[in-house]
């Protein structure tokens, strides 16, 4: 069991609901595997409240770095002093470092997790044809690093469809290669489908699309780490799709996340 003194530094996760957060015990094997005399702990705070939450930290001297999570991937892209290129393109920031001057940096890391976690079960991005639900920090940075895997064609799907076109936009200016569009709700047709959206966490949640038309030769993926068996993926493997779990995103990113932060090797 660890013990909290006052040498241990301190990184946290923000998010509004907070429960359903898996990093916590994640960074935890983390700081073990480091020797880091370290913890992470989740934080409730509300959009209305990021700012004046995130303007507190700069003073907390032992307060390492945190994890942005839904909604304030995009809110924080303004609430950092500089992000790298990265997070500027994709307009989201998923992981803060504390400065010694007290600034704050902000990169994302959401995509490179995402594409290592199917790696890592064998899936190979290069070539799909990719039906991506939602427009939200974690959906951008899938889709910059599906278009920079290679994949043949990224269709985007979006309740606001103005985002999703925003998305494209910036996508067509650094990949022309790949094909894409904003499109319906129906995901027939495609190699991988994926709900990069917040919805499934919660029993009473729709769909995030439409799920009538999935078939046996398709692969359905989530980025929802509780329920680890969304409805999404539920519906999905009663029709004999191949489903990828959420977990793999954050495993995948989890030792970048804490380079970021600087947390000691």
């Amino acid at each position: 069991m660890m013990e909290i003194t006052g040498n241990t530094r301190l990184y946290g996760i923000v998010a509004d609901p907070v429960s359903q957060v898996k990093t916590p015990q994640t960074m935890r094997k983390v700081f073990d595997q480091r020797g880091t005399d370290g913890v992470l702990v989740p934080m409730h705070v509300s959009s209305e409240n990021l700012p004046a939450f995130v303007q507190g930290l700069r003073s907390v001297l032992n307060f390492g770095g945190m994890i942005a999570t839904v909604p304030h991937k995009t809110a924080m892209v303004d609430l950092c002093d500089d992000i790298t290129p990265a997070a500027r393109m994709v307009g989201a920031v998923n992981i803060v470092r504390r400065n010694s001057d007290g600034s704050l940096s902000g990169d994302i890391l959401d995509g490179q997790g995402f594409v290592g976690g199917l790696r890592q079960h064998g899936i190979e991005p290069k070539s799909l044809r990719v039906f991506l639900g939602g427009a939200g920090g974690a959906a951008k940075a899938i889709a910059f690093a599906l278009a920079d895997a290679g994949v043949a064609r990224l269709d985007l799907y979006n309740r606001t469809q103005a985002k999703a076109q925003d998305i494209i936009a910036r996508l067509q200016a650094v990949y022309p290669m790949v094909a894409m569009a904003a499109v319906g709700a129906s995901p027939v047709g495609y190699d991988l489908v994926i709900n990069a959206t917040s919805l499934g966490m919660r029993p009473e949640d729709p769909f995030p699309f439409d799920v009538s038309g999935l078939s046996a030769d398709q692969t359905v993926a989530e980025i929802i780490m509780t329920p680890t068996l969304t409805p999404l993926l539920a519906v999905a493997q009663e029709k004999g799709c191949r489903i990828q779990f959420g977990l793999p995103m954050l495993e995948c990113q989890i030792e970048l996340m804490a380079d970021f932060m600087g947390v000691a090797k």
